[in-house]
């Protein structure tokens, strides 16, 4: 992050992927313990299956919070609004 600056998309669009990647993710894990009968993850094992699903969505709320940090400290790191302002690329930090 610190070398390169990333051009993030909309932050709908961004949260809308991170979302169908966990989303799919989830599906997988919940794939293979249906045809192995074997859980990826022996925690899922001790888990009732509405705390799976509330397990699931808390991964899911905190895979979009870490993409949102990096989107801020992304913009932080690199002063995006400056920059576009100013026409140039900020020089990295020493």
């Amino acid at each position: 992050m610190r070398t390169t600056h990333h051009q993030y998309p909309s932050r709908s669009c961004g949260l809308a992927a991170v979302c169908t990647f966990a989303v799919g993710y989830i599906l997988w894990v919940c794939w293979i313990h249906h045809v192995t009968g074997v859980w990826v993850y022996p925690l899922l094992e001790h888990l009732s299956p509405g705390v799976k699903i509330i397990f699931f969505a808390a991964v899911t709320v905190i895979i979009n919070v870490f993409y949102l940090v990096g989107e801020v400290l992304n913009n932080y790191i690199w002063d995006t609004q400056k920059c576009i302002e100013e026409g140039k690329e900020k020089p990295k930090l020493e």
